[in-house]
């Protein structure tokens, strides 16, 4: 499975969201950006992601997957770290 394959469904999925990915092998990093996120928690948050890619980790295609996702504001001041 492409990073580019992992994208296409979670911007399905969240098509109000920034999304970007990255993948090494079978390990991805999800980077989401929304305001979808402002009024959940950050396990919620994961859940969320998660919840789009269950079938793929649960199979095997994903092994590992970290998840950043965040509200605009909230990537805004880390980019201005």
């Amino acid at each position: 499975m492409q990073a580019e394959d992992v994208q296409k469904r979670l911007v399905e999925a969240l098509p109000e969201c920034e999304i970007e990915v990255q993948n090494d092998g079978n390990r991805f990093l999800v980077v989401a950006v929304g305001e979808r996120f402002a009024d959940l928690n950050r396990v919620k948050r994961q859940q969320l992601i998660y919840g789009e890619l269950e079938d793929l980790l649960a199979e095997g295609t994903i092994h590992a997957l970290t998840i950043r996702a965040m509200t605009p504001q909230e990537w805004q001041a880390r980019q201005s770290q």
